[in-house]
């Protein structure tokens, strides 16, 4: 039986070219409403791509997910598809750890096993969440657009998540029409979990009082913010390639005085992040951009990676400093 559900999928893979034909393709399945929805929609809409499909299922090994690998596996049995399955082992029991080592179980998964794209069943609900999360931690538009329709996990391995426009209502209907076995997953129901309780309380709280409609105005949100944030990225980049020397070691201050506050920042991180990618916040950034307007011998000593800027004339220049 094809629904609406199978029609703007279609649409969607074919517009967003998301899913090409003949592609070996992982489904990362839960066991929830939100993974047998996909999987069934994708096992539905196979005949007309012709992908090669089979089923991940990622075990945090916690004691309230006894039980879930092996019901996956029997709907991999019943439906004939290849299942994969990676347990973790002493996995601290919190989201970010939980969600971190999920995308690497599953791109282990995919390299051992010549996948060249991973599936989730992200939905237009988990869009609206996440903004609503990013927001409260204090996130910028980057993080606010986090969730993509589809993002590089490792070489050649791609993460997709073709359900964006479905909300978690929608799902809900679809697994009751097609009976499908819905495993319910205690650790949603952990208000603990931060997510959960924007799940739980803001979301329903937000309909209720504020906006019937809140779910899909966010998700549309979130689409505006993230190619505004592509487009200020691509600026950066051009600006960036201007103000770097040839050794790349400084920037002009010149240049980067006649580009827009926005641009700065950007630049200034575009630049931390090619020389030292790793620990950089708001406030580094923001330290190196009062240099740009700072009085000569200005110098900033607290970069990550031992790094050291100083104003020298025209030119903000970078060293290392040797570790205590």
């Amino acid at each position: 039986m094809w629904t609406l559900l199978h029609s703007r999928l279609h649409i969607t893979l074919r517009q967003r070219n998301l899913l090409p034909p003949k592609k070996c393709i992982l489904i990362a399945v839960s066991g929830g409403q939100d993974s047998l929805c996909l999987l069934k929609l994708l096992l539905d809409l196979q005949s007309k791509w012709t992908w090669k499909i089979a089923i991940a299922h990622c075990d945090h090994g916690w004691k309230y997910d006894t039980g879930i690998a092996y019901f996956v596996q029997q709907l991999s049995n019943k439906w004939n598809i290849p299942f994969y399955l990676k347990t973790a082992s002493q996995l601290k029991e919190t989201e970010a750890a939980a969600r971190n080592w999920r995308y690497q179980a599953l791109t282990e998964i995919a390299q051992e096993n010549n996948f060249s794209i991973i599936v989730t069943g992200h939905t237009q609900s988990d869009l609206a969440e996440t903004l609503l999360y990013n927001l409260i931690r204090g996130a910028g538009n980057d993080g606010l657009s986090a969730l993509t329709w589809q993002r590089l996990l490792a070489d050649n391995i791609t993460l997709v998540r073709p359900l964006l426009t479905i909300n978690r209502s929608e799902i809900w209907e679809f697994c009751q029409e097609y009976e499908l076995p819905i495993w319910e997953d205690l650790a949603n129901e952990n208000l603990n979990y931060a997510r959960n309780r924007i799940r739980k309380e803001l979301i329903p709280y937000l309909k209720k009082n504020f906006n019937p409609q809140i779910e899909t105005t966010l998700a549309k949100t979130t689409e505006i913010i993230k190619e505004e944030t592509e487009y200020l990225e691509s600026c950066a980049k051009v600006n960036l390639e201007k103000a770097l020397n040839k050794d790349r070691n400084r920037l002009n201050r010149l240049i980067l005085q006649s580009i827009p506050l926005v641009l700065q920042r950007r630049v200034m991180r575009q630049f931390l992040f090619k020389i030292s990618p790793k620990n950089i916040n708001f406030e580094h950034i923001e330290a190196l951009t009062t240099l740009i307007y700072a009085p000569r011998r200005s110098r900033i000593s607290s970069l990550p990676g031992n790094l050291v800027a100083e104003v020298q004339e025209d030119w903000i220049i970078f060293t290392k400093r040797e570790p205590v």
